[in-house]
């Protein structure tokens, strides 16, 4: 781990100590992380939400994409009408960050797809950074699991669909288990006794989703 760490902080460059704003890290974004919106109008849309207009362009695929809130380390675009983006930057040592990239896919149930990267977008290892919990978390502790009725419910969750959130006021990570949402209404009825309705949040400790 002391290795990850070493490696991201000479990959951020420890010459620029001062950590770089979400304006500055999503305008510089390179375009095949996003090649519905080139760098110019990333740029026009960052520029139309600080006038306090709405930000919102027509992009490559024919559709409009809009910012819908930025600070200074937490950025939310609706890129397409069945997608979105979050980032966040998140706090390493020696004031050095890492971008949290969430891409979301409504399709019509939202599936998402977790990223990092370095303020000068270079690719880190998910894995090294985030672990997240097995579908069996969402199960309920007092779930009657040798029941035929838990058995026959939870044989239809053959996929596993999550949504994930980051925060604009905090450095927390929400996933919601949405694989029911795939289900037909009545198999969803049945499975949801079995389940969780809290989601899980993670939180961001030092260089880790915990």
């Amino acid at each position: 781990m002391k290795r990850l760490l070493l490696g991201m902080m000479l990959a951020v460059g420890l010459m620029e100590m001062k950590a770089q704003e979400m304006d500055a890290v999503f305008a510089a974004m390179p375009d095949t992380y996003m090649p519905q919106l080139e760098s110019a109008w990333r740029k026009d849309l960052i520029d139309l939400y600080h006038s306090e207009k709405e930000a919102k362009l027509k992009n490559t695929m024919d559709g409009f994409s809009s910012l819908q809130k930025l600070t200074d380390d937490y950025l939310l675009l609706q890129v397409t009408e069945r997608s979105t983006v979050e980032m966040k930057l998140l706090p390493l040592v020696n004031e050095t960050h890492v971008i949290c990239m969430v891409t979301t896919v409504y399709g019509p149930v939202p599936d998402s797809r977790i990223s990092f990267f370095t303020t000068e977008w270079k690719p880190l290892e998910t894995a090294e950074l985030f672990t997240p919990v097995s579908a069996d978390w969402y199960i309920k502790p007092d779930a009657d699991t040798s029941s035929v009725a838990f058995v026959e419910a939870t044989a239809r969750l053959d996929m596993d669909l999550r949504k994930y959130s980051l925060s604009p006021e905090n450095q927390t990570l929400t996933a919601e288990y949405v694989t029911p949402q795939y289900l037909s209404e009545t198999d969803r009825k049945a499975v949801e006794p079995f389940l969780k309705t809290e989601p899980k949040v993670y939180n961001w400790e030092k260089f880790h989703f915990k």
